[in-house]
């Protein structure tokens, strides 16, 4: 027999799925947008886009990443010494399928 508190956890459970839902679908509308705009500013070098509500600007950045695993093993760096250097968090996350 489902309690009163397994009935309102199996609501929120649902309600999440919906929203994750329709969180997709807008961000996937949103990206697609984002990739009209940049294709429009860098074809006539605008670097804004003025709506009845909102200004888009257009920002060109250079992101660095670098390789750990690569250098660690080209300074001969190995996963213990490695690990002494390593900080580990607690991650808690809600997964949906």
């Amino acid at each position: 027999m489902k309690t009163e508190k397994n009935l309102i956890n199996t609501l929120n459970v649902d309600r999440l799925g919906e929203l994750t839902k329709q969180i997709t679908a807008l961000k996937k509308e949103a990206d697609a947008i984002k990739d009209n705009l940049k294709d429009f500013c860098m074809a006539n070098n605008v670097k804004k886009v003025e709506g009845a509500l909102v200004t888009a600007t257009y920002v060109e950045a250079n992101r660095k990443v670098v390789d750990y695993k690569t250098l660690c093993s080209d300074m001969g760096v190995d996963s213990d010494t490695l690990g002494k250097y390593t900080t580990h968090n607690a991650i808690f996350s809600i997964k949906l399928s």
